[in-house]
């Protein structure tokens, strides 16, 4: 089954606690599961990932200031998805979306389930 996703680039004001992320968030049963992605997308690298609370669907769609003074958002990029894999440790998704098209893999990173590593993978070409 293919659901929705989208990568937000987050740019925090300067008084946040954390600096600014990408936001990977999945549509999954309502809501979107959600993690802040420390840097940009990269074919091939291991990248530190925060699991964060789920978010509305409205995020699918937003652009623009966040409420609550938490910053702004852009579409880096937004498509469909399909799950080959899930569990508490560890998802595999195929993404295809304007910028990406390949597997995203997320994986619990030691014993915190808060803190995940992200990895893409492009698709072979043809």
């Amino acid at each position: 089954m293919l659901r929705r996703y989208v990568i937000l680039r987050h740019d925090l004001p300067p008084h946040a606690s954390r600096p600014g992320h990408w936001d990977l968030m999945l549509e999954t049963n309502g809501v979107l599961a959600t993690w802040a992605v420390a840097e940009e997308p990269v074919p091939g690298r291991r990248i530190a990932a925060e699991r964060l609370a789920d978010h509305r669907l409205d995020y699918l769609e937003l652009e623009g200031p966040v409420s609550g003074d938490r910053g702004h958002v852009t579409r880096w990029d937004a498509g469909a998805y399909r799950t080959e894999s899930q569990s508490s440790a560890a998802w595999r998704v195929r993404v295809r979306g304007n910028r990406l098209d390949g597997q995203i893999a997320l994986e619990i990173a030691g014993d915190q389930p808060r803190y995940w590593t992200f990895c893409y993978v492009p698709a072979a070409p043809g």
